[in-house]
């Protein structure tokens, strides 16, 4: 498929998603649409392991969803299929990875926290202003409870002011601050680490991680302990693993 406000690369076991309306990247329903096309072939693609998103051009991851598509007429079909997006990434076992720059605000900020490694460099502004024109953000209101606690959260939604790439990384929603020039970099570095492991044990880790979040503790205990006896020490990559650390040598993952 061609696309008209994303671009799509693979590289190795990465795909390279690009949100590409420069200057700022405003997700409109064109965008939204391609996203879920290309996530659903993304996320069904098995040689997949890690998917990446970047905003186009220097001002902006992006600015959030197109306010024009947020009247009466146009919001209930806006919604369901903006909300298809984080949808599929919280079903799928992919590892996903957000690399920041500039302005990240309102759904912008939603996807790119909703990632699992979220890179920004010191410019970034983060930010949910969706209050000061009349409406929240349902993806934030139901994910940032969760992800920094209720009282952030309501502060973050309910006053709609700014934080900084600093004040994220405070708060726990990004896990790396670097310079703008550095951000390249240091997203290849990230992308390079995990693909020095097996894709295959990531996925169950992430599963494993997932399952047993907001759970009591014997409860995720259980459930990481089935991944792992029922799932994980079926894979290749667990005996390769352990019998190359054993033989004192790297490694040979077949990502199965």
């Amino acid at each position: 498929m061609d696309y008209t406000t994303i671009r799509v690369d693979h590289h190795a076991r990465e795909a390279h998603v690009t949100l590409n309306r420069p200057p700022v990247n405003v997700i409109n329903l064109s965008m939204i649409d391609e996203l879920n096309v290309a996530l659903d072939k993304i996320t069904s693609n098995p040689d997949v392991t890690t998917i990446v998103f970047r905003g186009a051009g220097d001002k902006a991851f992006s600015t959030g969803v197109d306010i024009k598509d947020h009247t009466l007429d146009k919001i209930n079909s806006m919604l369901k299929s903006f909300h298809h997006i984080f949808r599929t990434l919280a079903n799928s076992d992919k590892i996903t990875v957000a690399s920041v720059h500039g302005y990240c605000l309102g759904g912008g900020m939603e996807l790119a926290t909703f990632c699992d490694f979220v890179i920004a460099s010191d410019s970034t502004i983060f930010g949910q202003p969706e209050i000061k024109v009349g409406c929240y953000p349902p993806v934030a209101a139901a994910w940032l409870p969760q992800k920094i606690g209720f009282r952030r959260a309501m502060e973050i939604c309910m006053l709609g002011e700014n934080i900084t790439a600093h004040e994220a990384l405070s708060l726990g929603l990004i896990n790396k601050v670097v310079p703008p020039d550095e951000l390249p970099s240091a997203t290849d570095t990230l992308l390079q680490n995990l693909n020095a492991l097996s894709g295959t044990v990531l996925k169950q880790t992430k599963r494993a991680l997932l399952a047993g979040a907001d759970k009591p503790f014997t409860t995720a205990l259980d459930t990481a302990e089935n991944i792992y006896l029922q799932e994980l020490v079926k894979t290749h990559d667990i005996e390769e693993g352990i019998t190359a650390f054993m033989q004192k040598r790297k490694p040979e993952w077949k990502h199965r």
